[in-house]
């Protein structure tokens, strides 16, 4: 167990230090991308350890990847400015 949440913890860290190096200018300040990836890493790790009762190392990597991956889109903002349109155009 002990194995897993450290290896699901370098696995969010990398995949956010990899959103936060490809993807500056979408992702708000470094600290918190660092954060929310490792902490989706962790819960996702959690949750399918919890789910497969302590079977698939593998498994609960990719579940750790897979939480954590949709933890860092959520702070994702727009590429460009939105257009908004006037209720009388």
């Amino acid at each position: 167990m002990l194995l897993e949440a450290i290896s699901s913890a370098i696995l969010g860290l990398a995949l956010a230090w990899a959103a936060a190096h490809r993807l500056p200018h979408r992702l708000p300040a470094r600290p918190l991308v660092l954060s929310t990836g490792v902490a989706g890493a962790l819960f996702g790790a959690f949750v399918m350890h919890s789910a497969l009762d302590a079977g698939g190392f593998l498994m609960v990597l990719v579940g750790a990847a897979i939480v954590s991956v949709a933890s860092l889109s959520l702070l994702l903002r727009p590429a460009g400015r939105l257009r908004r349109r006037s209720a009388t155009a």
